[in-house]
């Protein structure tokens, strides 16, 4: 089912630490975003009856098909989790082999399993062998620029019965920086005998297009793109089916939407926290954004955070949005 849902719609939301929880996922859904993922979740955490990594983990109807991504260095963990997934009702489980964060790798899980292929085969069968739905990975292109080796983890995976392959085009050394290697992306997809989704640098639905018309994978994953741009996805689609795309007028009623949907899963404080993220983000390359974001995230009380919203983005065009694809505080989060 899954794989059919990418052939028809190949633009995806990627996960992103901190951002893509069941709010924003759904939120996402509702703007054409093709499967969504969760945020990575701590298999250790699960097994330690973590709260904070159950409410990580959940999932409704109004945003399937949804994966619940997993990371970990404990085989019996994994095995656990991703059983935890099942029951849960999550369409697949996604298995992190690209988060470079220090506290991650350390433990020997995230990026650090791209240095040892037996173990990351051992937990390929684990995670296949505990439950009936689909099991994903998402990876980077290697450990470092000397040890690319997403073709041999292409063919495990291919051996192990995994259903797809996200390929970050960057490898752990290079945490964010630097452009993702797309050539790289598109030489494994062409070798490769499991299906291979693209991730990194898409910031515009033209680059999007760009990747899937020009065979460099079978879909793309599309992170802080959606950040500044809501629309990605429905101009992505647009694009792609050769047809125009006439984006709204305000992003005004995308944004109560967006709080609405956190008030249907969370108390006011986080909804007023996470409509201050994203109107910010929403603002990124229009004229007077840095003023707006201090001014937002200022905000007290709902009365006031919704009068600053009001004040900028009821008089923006949003035509005059320029490229800000590099600032820092896009740039974090995704693995």
């Amino acid at each position: 089912m899954i794989l059919e849902t990418i052939k028809e719609n190949p633009f995806l939301l990627a996960p992103m630490a901190g951002i893509s929880d069941i709010a924003f996922r759904t939120f996402m859904r509702g703007l054409d975003a093709s499967v969504v993922t969760t945020e990575l979740v701590s298999a250790n955490g699960l097994q330690h009856k973590s709260e904070r990594t159950k409410r990580l983990m959940k999932i409704c109807e109004q945003e399937q098909p949804v994966g619940i991504q997993i990371f970990g260095e404990d085989l019996d963990a994994l095995a656990y989790t991703a059983k935890e997934c099942e029951q849960m009702g999550a369409s697949f489980v996604d298995l992190n082999f690209g988060c470079p964060v220090n506290k991650v790798v350390k433990k020997g899980a995230g990026s650090a399993v791209l240095k040892d292929l037996k173990f990351l085969t051992e937990i390929l069968k684990t995670v296949k062998g505990a439950v009936k739905i689909p099991v994903t990975i998402k990876v980077r292109t290697g450990w470092n620029e000397e040890t690319k080796n997403a073709h041999a983890v292409s063919n495990i995976a291919f051996n192990e019965g995994i259903t797809w392959m996200a390929i970050h085009g960057r490898t752990r050394a290079q945490a964010y920086n630097g452009k993702a290697d797309w050539e790289y992306i598109k030489d494994v997809y062409q070798k490769s005998s499991l299906p291979i989704i693209g991730n990194g640098d898409l910031t515009s639905a033209e680059l999007a297009v760009s990747k899937v018309e020009g065979s460099y994978c079978d879909a793309v994953m599309i992170g802080r793109g959606a950040l500044k741009n809501p629309w990605i996805f429905k101009e992505s689609i647009a694009k792609n089916n050769n047809q125009i795309f006439n984006k709204e007028t305000s992003v005004l009623p995308l944004i109560k939407a967006l709080y609405d949907e956190y008030l249907n899963h969370f108390e006011e404080k986080i909804a007023m926290l996470q409509v201050k993220k994203f109107g910010s983000w929403f603002s990124a390359g229009y004229p007077h954004s840095a003023q707006f974001r201090q001014k937002l995230f200022s905000a007290k009380d709902p009365e006031f955070l919704w009068d600053t919203i009001l004040e900028y983005f009821s008089e923006l065009n949003l035509h005059q949005q320029s490229d800000t694809s590099h600032e820092a505080f896009l740039m974090g989060g995704h693995g």
